[in-house]
C-alpha cells in the first residue's frame, strides 16, 4: 500500500471507531497519569517547556 492508502485506511479505521455505540474505555493507569498531572498543575509543580526546548533536548 501506498503512503495515501494507508493514511485512508487509518481514517476510515478511526472514524469507524469514533461510532462505536459502546465507546472505547481508557485503561486504569491512564486515569491515574491524568490525575497525578493534573494535581502537579493546579499545585503549581508543574514544568513546562515549549516544543522548540524538546526538539533540542532530544537532539531533533
Amino acid at each position: 500500500m501506498s503512503v495515501i492508502e494507508r493514511l485512508q485506511t487509518m481514517e476510515a479505521l478511526w472514524d469507524s471507531l469514533t461510532r462505536e455505540p459502546t465507546g472505547i474505555k481508557s485503561p486504569k493507569w491512564h486515569e491515574e497519569i491524568l490525575f497525578d498531572r493534573k494535581e502537579k498543575i493546579e499545585s503549581g509543580h508543574a514544568n513546562f517547556i515549549s516544543l522548540e526546548e524538546l526538539k533540542s533536548k532530544h537532539g531533533k
